[in-house]
């Protein structure tokens, strides 16, 4: 069973692996529900961490996934720049203004990827077909995708998780995320059957969301079974 922990700062970064992940997606500003890193985040965080398996966000702006070419092409670049610092994967997302996967848009972004897996993020959970979605999104070559089942919570999706799980496509990971904690973490891998789970694992304080290594370790902790 694979911990995936979503870290915005390097602080996160810290406590993440303090706590025992060994995975992390790295970006940043998580109150916009996460945009690109900073190069000299991910340098630094390489540095620190040469075992650590980091997956990037490539998310260069809020709001929708419709990106127009000019937002299409800075994604690109920012590709080309994550795997050139010793990105381990990349994560990002492109929708039609119809609400399906937007093919053409993805194609140039995994090439700039350069063999490294590709998660196709949440903006899965915004398709209007998601058994025809996924399908597409394999096609293209992507390695997993993050999704809640489409619901508010990774929890109150299992439903559909568990049929996703029991549909995808041979070599395509289905990631839960969103809302994971150590009290149900356990309840959605054992429902699901998924064998991977992402969660931010975050405390808050000031109004900023921190990494806590001590959910980290509670989250592994309940899935030890698994």
């Amino acid at each position: 069973m694979i911990l995936e922990v979503c870290c915005g700062k390097i602080e996160s970064v810290h406590a993440a692996v303090k706590g025992g992940a060994v995975r992390i997606e790295l970006c940043r500003d998580l109150p916009a529900d996460g945009l690109t890193p900073f190069p000299e985040t991910l340098r630094e965080v390489r540095r620190l961490y040469p075992s650590l398996t980091i997956h990037v966000l490539i998310r260069p702006r809020d709001g929708d996934f419709v990106y127009d070419a000019a937002t299409l092409e800075t994604m690109a670049a920012q590709i080309r720049e994550a795997v050139s610092l010793g990105a381990d994967g990349i994560v990002t997302g492109a929708l039609t203004p119809g609400s399906d996967v937007d093919e053409a848009a993805m194609r140039p972004l995994i090439e700039a990827s350069q063999g490294l897996p590709v998660t196709f993020h949440r903006a899965f959970d915004r398709c209007c077909h998601p058994f025809a979605a996924m399908e597409r999104i394999a096609a293209l070559g992507c390695r997993r995708i993050l999704t809640s089942g489409q619901a508010p919570s990774a929890e109150e999706g299992m439903p559909l998780l568990r049929e996703l799980q029991d549909r995808a496509p041979r070599g395509l990971i289905i990631l839960p995320g969103g809302g994971v904690s150590a009290l149900n973490a356990a309840r959605i891998v054992e429902y699901t059957d998924c064998k991977e789970i992402h969660a931010s694992a975050s405390v808050e304080t000031g109004g900023e969301k921190t990494t806590s290594a001590d959910k980290v370790r509670a989250i592994l902790k309940a899935l030890m079974c698994f």
